[in-house]
């Protein structure tokens, strides 16, 4: 089989993270004969500097004739006076809205060799498996009208939250399929209590559910979800919410596996899907062989999962890093006592090595 990948590393430490990944993405090729033709395009900080717009043309078309988009990071301090629409991270939102990634998973799993890495209870947080499904392309990210505009007395900034019952029937259609692979349970988070366009979400969803009787639903405030996930997190199974609420649900999900360097995700629903890690560009660690490669190993992973069809591959990778962390082998940001701190590129050269004598052991 052959996949043509789209690469777009980006800024910061996306190049170094990104560069780990496709060593691994070179290993799973031996592995199960699979063939990945790596095609390399600007975005961020990294397309202004060399064409002025955070999202080229070339960059757009390359990744609509690719099987899958292996995304790195993109923004720092560098572009931050620039113009809200010129800056790096519009790149991106771009690049969501115009191959329609309407969807963003985000899986928040710990790793049982990480369970003291987290910042809450052991007791709370083992056995944690939660998918945030977040809707990606709507919401006030996008809504228009938008601006600042001049008052007599100074400047009022404002921004539209909206949605439309096609775009969060869609989203939540996918959210159940999902949990029909897990663990058949679904909360919808919205703040129907003071929102309009809550109260249309939580209609339109209680309304798809019908389609899913296999499927527990229940409905939970975004305050209140944000408070049980530190509370009592073992209690969710899959998340599904709008863009601005699981902007924020999706980073404080992560926190509780011990790092948002350990976190992947996958922006699917058009034609062809994103996979990034959940962090940023880093701009202050990158260049220093200190970056955690894990969270874009595992994006490597679901995109093998969700866009290239290739699930045992994809399985392979999880038991990998899973083999690596259980050795003890740790980046700084989830360091502990008795481990072994390794870098960017070591750690990215053990989970190469575990890929490969899991493929070598007996079956």
């Amino acid at each position: 089989m052959e996949y043509r990948i789209a690469v777009l590393s980006g800024d910061g430490v996306g190049p170094e993270v990104v560069g780990e990944g496709i060593k691994v993405l070179r290993v799973i090729e031996g592995l199960y004969g699979l063939h990945f033709t790596l095609r390399h395009g600007l975005v961020g900080g990294a397309a202004i500097d060399a064409t002025g717009d955070p999202l080229p043309e070339e960059t757009l078309q390359l990744c609509r004739d690719s099987d899958a988009v292996l995304f790195g990071s993109v923004g720092g301090p560098k572009w931050d006076a620039l113009p809200s629409d010129k800056r790096p991270e519009r790149g991106l939102l771009r690049l969501r809205q115009t191959l329609d990634l309407f969807a963003n998973l985000r899986p928040a799993k710990l790793y049982t060799a990480l369970i003291g890495a987290s910042s809450l209870r052991p007791e709370i947080v083992q056995g944690i498996d939660i998918m945030v499904v977040r809707e990606l392309v709507s919401d006030i990210y996008f809504g228009e009208p938008r601006g600042i505009e001049t008052l007599p007395e100074g400047e009022r900034g404002f921004n539209t939250m909206s949605y439309t019952s096609q775009e969060i029937r869609r989203v939540a259609r996918l959210a159940f399929d999902l949990a029909r692979q897990r663990r058949s349970k679904v909360t919808s988070v919205d703040k129907a209590n003071v929102l309009e366009t809550s109260v249309l979400w939580r209609r339109e969803v209680t309304e798809l559910a019908g389609e899913f009787s296999d499927i527990a639903l229940d409905h939970m405030y975004v305050d209140n979800c944000a408070m049980q996930l530190v509370r009592t997190p073992r209690q969710f199974d899959v998340i599904v919410t709008g863009n601005l609420f699981g902007d924020i649900l999706s980073d404080e999900a992560s926190m509780l596996t011990g790092s948002i360097g350990m976190l992947p995700s996958a922006s699917i629903g058009g034609t062809v899907g994103v996979f990034e890690p959940v962090h940023g560009s880093a701009p202050d660690i990158a260049g220093q062989n200190i970056a955690n490669p894990i969270a874009t190993i595992n994006s490597v992973a679901m995109m093998l999962q969700y866009a290239l069809k290739q699930p045992q591959a994809a399985q392979a990778i999880e038991a990998a890093v899973e083999s690596v962390l259980n050795q003890g082998y740790r980046t700084g940001d989830i360091m502990a006592p008795g481990g072994t701190r390794v870098g960017t590129t070591e750690m990215g050269a053990l989970i190469c090595t575990a890929l490969q004598q899991t493929a070598a052991a007996p079956r």
